[in-house]
């Protein structure tokens, strides 16, 4: 992916003809990337021409940026990151960190409580705060991929530094059946939101990832009236209420496929470029 594939600039934003939005968001994992972690051809050759007829394109990500920038390096990527749920802004050409949220750790620990009193014990991880943060795991949490981690046996080594998110997993309960026992018990003190298969986290309160796009998007003088955006778990629901146009992939989590104003082809199947390709009329 070129540099102007990556993020329009004013004067190409200001130019745009023939594409009927100024910003693309795209999800990551089971979005823009396929299972491997690579983006097809084709849909790099869709995002270079929307690009070139005057859109923006930011990556919005669950991961925070240790866990993104790999892959944005890989990919060429020079433009904004939304990672972290919503919680950092990354300008990836200049390898930066614009904005990071943290995560109150007094709420989190009694959010932790709360829930535990409902479900019993937890299985934990946690992502810190930084360009560099670790990933601490701990016993029984199972961690998808071989991404760097940091295990950690005493829960209190979660609480010696700033956190963006808690990472949650339960013996039993699935996750959707998590999520919801979590938001019932502590939805007063954190966000809770699925991202993937094992993959349920407590955020500051009321962070998603429409906070961080809003603000990455400001950045570029845009707005939600100017949005495409592609998703495909409930946590990029917010991103879908505040986009113009959300589209799930066709892998998508039942309850995004519910509220999306369309649905495409999956990520393995190039979804992305399908609905490019249809708006810039190849």
């Amino acid at each position: 992916m070129s540099d102007t594939a990556a993020v329009g600039d004013a004067e190409g934003i200001s130019r745009a003809t023939g594409f009927p939005y100024k910003l693309i968001a795209t999800d990551l994992d089971g979005t823009l990337l396929r299972s491997d972690e690579s983006v097809s051809r084709r849909t790099r050759d869709a995002l270079a021409a929307a690009t070139e007829a005057g859109a923006a394109h930011i990556v919005v990500t669950g991961r925070a940026v240790p866990w993104t920038r790999h892959i944005l390096d890989d990919l060429g990527y020079q433009g904004l990151a939304v990672c972290g749920q919503g919680a950092q802004v990354y300008d990836a050409g200049a390898h930066r960190l614009l904005t990071s949220v943290t995560l109150d750790r007094q709420l989190a620990g009694v959010a932790l409580a709360k829930i535990e009193a409902e479900v019993g014990p937890l299985y934990l991880a946690a992502s810190r705060d930084g360009l560099d943060g670790d990933v601490l795991v701990g016993p029984g949490y199972a961690l998808t991929g071989a991404l760097p981690s940091t295990p950690f046996t005493d829960a209190s080594d979660l609480w010696t530094a700033p956190l963006n998110k808690i990472y949650v997993q339960h013996p039993k309960l699935s996750d959707d059946e998590l999520a919801e026992a979590a938001r019932r018990a502590a939805g007063g003190f954190v966000t809770v939101a699925m991202a993937g298969e094992g993959i349920v986290e407590l955020l500051p309160l009321g962070l998603s990832k429409a906070t961080g796009l809003s603000l990455a998007a400001r950045r570029l003088g845009l707005k939600a009236a100017d949005t495409i955006a592609f998703g495909d778990m409930p946590n990029d629901l917010p991103m879908f209420a505040w986009a113009a146009h959300g589209v799930a992939m066709a892998n998508a989590h039942p309850e995004l496929r519910a509220v999306a104003d369309e649905v495409t082809a999956s990520s393995e199947e190039d979804g992305i470029a399908v609905v490019l390709e249809r708006l810039l009329g190849r």
